[in-house]
């Protein structure tokens, strides 16, 4: 009985540890983008600053994907909770497949910018792009490791490693609703202070 209260307590040690490495993920990238945002604004008051700037469609729609996203992540953790690993399975893949057209959607808002002449670095770039470049590449960077953790989770999920726990589970949900909400963040940021 001694062994098993131990192992039950070092179980609850593990699981506490491995949810505050996310938290404190999470608040470092949050403190990253804090940064980078407030940088931006105080930019703004540069004579070269873009007063006219306008975000492509592309990056609304990427706004919707990832929004739909998070519901289907969601969805896929409530079915996961019942133990309905058919529509869990189904779930995921519809999680990623909308993040695949988040990035892809990211892509094309980038062509546009370049098309309409506002590019990243070199004679022509301004310091508004290059914020908004820099912005959404990093958050782009951190989507790839969602989308790596929702591959992983998927792999598991078809494994049936999430019947008895499912921590992993529930961090990469944590994780991908932090992704969405950042984003949803930046989108709004750049929307309202152009």
């Amino acid at each position: 009985m001694e062994i098993s209260e131990n192992e039950n307590e070092m179980r609850l040690k593990r699981i506490k540890a491995k949810k505050m490495m996310l938290l404190f993920s999470m608040l470092s990238i949050a403190m990253t983008f804090a940064g980078l945002t407030s940088a931006y604004i105080v930019s703004k008051s540069r004579p070269d600053w873009l007063k006219d700037f306008e975000l492509p469609i592309a990056f609304t729609l990427s706004t919707i994907f990832i929004a739909i996203s998070s519901l289907s992540i969601a969805f896929a953790k409530k079915n996961l909770n019942q133990n309905n690993s058919s529509k869990t399975n189904f779930l995921l893949l519809v999680t990623f497949g909308l993040g695949i057209l988040f990035v892809a959607s990211q892509f094309i808002g980038f062509n546009k910018l370049i098309s309409s002449g506002y590019f990243f670095t070199g004679a022509q770039s301004t310091i508004t792009t290059s914020f908004l470049y820099v912005l959404t590449v990093l958050h782009l960077a951190h989507l790839f490791a969602g989308l790596i953790v929702l591959i992983v989770v998927i792999i598991n999920n078809y494994k049936n490693k999430y019947k008895t726990e499912k921590l992993g589970f529930e961090l990469a949900v944590t994780f991908w609703h932090f992704l969405g909400i950042l984003w949803l963040y930046l989108f709004l940021f750049f929307y309202f202070f152009r």
